[in-house]
């Protein structure tokens, strides 16, 4: 039985599954917590409201520039607990491993996401792991939990905040993960030098969150799957006013809208992995936007629109050629398997 692959027998719960876990899990997120090996880890939260999120990652392929399914589950994981107004506290992680993966590539993949959760200060204390059968899975599938507790304890960021006038922020240039997973796996005939956005946002809302008052920053949001455009569409949806965006405002880089010009890509439905999309209120945007460029992961942040008194509850595209458009939901999967 060869040691350089994952095994069907790796999965059955006897020797090889302890020292899979051992050789690999345990000794990559040594921690007092994870080392008691339990079925549940004893974690412990200071007083305060818990936000809790589970997440899984199917993406092909595993590795991608600026990032592997290792990083992106964690960072996306604490994405959602940052989003939410939260310190993202404790992980777990699930593997679900098609038999023949490399050890060696799980290794790898194990290695980058103690990395990302080592530099984002949550600490992965819980796991499992299963092994099935070579064309039961893709390699390798990723899901996780984590836990945090809210910084503003009764605060709720939900698209019913929202008010007429409020101002629409976002952290960055648009697009850039789904066109980087797009130029690993080979499937266009493009040279193509973009990396991935992929990375944990908590530093940043953290740090948007203690700089004005609470109610002021009306519901935060990855623009993950669906891209800029549905999350937009979730927050009109669930609000009772419309939004309205200015094209011209929208920040893109020249090689992400000239690989969307060559494919029918609309850059406003790829898929983010670390930008942050936040309504607040107007007379404090000027503040979270100086916080956001000041950042290593926000310097391009711009304000792109507003919230309009209108009861249609859309979103509206203002193009550079000066016409309107309504921008609706993504219907379909431009780029399946992206996270």
């Amino acid at each position: 039985m060869s040691k350089d692959i994952i095994t069907l027998a790796h999965g059955n719960g006897g020797l090889l599954t302890h020292t899979l876990i051992e050789q690999v899990f345990a000794a990559a997120f040594a921690n007092p917590i994870l080392d008691l090996q339990g079925d549940s880890a004893l974690i412990g939260l200071e007083s305060g409201a818990a936000v809790f999120t589970t997440d899984s990652f199917v993406i092909k392929p595993l590795f991608f520039p600026g990032g592997d399914i290792g990083k992106l589950a964690v960072a996306g994981t604490v994405n959602d607990l940052a989003v939410a107004g939260a310190v993202p506290r404790y992980l777990s992680a699930s593997f679900i491993i098609e038999e023949g993966l490399p050890i060696n590539e799980l290794k790898t993949i194990v290695a980058s996401m103690q990395r990302t959760a080592r530099q984002a200060g949550v600490v992965i204390v819980a796991g499992d792991t299963k092994v099935v059968e070579k064309g039961g899975a893709d390699k390798l599938f990723i899901t996780t939990s984590g836990i945090g507790t809210r910084i503003h304890e009764t605060q709720e960021f939900t698209p019913a905040n929202m008010r007429a006038g409020d101002c629409v922020l976002l952290s960055g240039t648009i697009g850039d993960h789904a066109i980087a997973v797009l130029s690993a796996r080979g499937e266009y005939p493009l040279k193509i030098n973009i990396q991935s956005d992929c990375a944990c946002l908590n530093d940043l809302t953290c740090k948007l969150l203690r700089a004005v008052p609470a109610e002021s920053i009306r519901i935060m949001r990855d623009p993950t799957r669906g891209g800029l455009a549905t999350t937009l569409n979730e927050f009109a949806k669930g609000g009772r006013y419309a939004i309205e965006i200015e094209e011209s405002e929208i920040p893109c880089k020249q090689e992400v809208q000239a690989v969307c010009e060559l494919t029918g890509f609309d850059p406003l439905y790829l898929a983010n992995e670390g930008k942050l999309v936040l309504v607040c209120a107007s007379e404090h945007s000027s503040t979270l936007l100086e916080i956001m460029r000041a950042h290593p992961l926000a310097k391009a942040a711009a304000c792109i629109g507003r919230i309009t008194d209108n009861s249609f509850k859309k979103v509206v595209l203002k193009t550079t050629v000066g016409g309107t458009r309504i921008v609706d939901m993504l219907a379909g999967e431009m780029l399946p398997r992206i996270c």
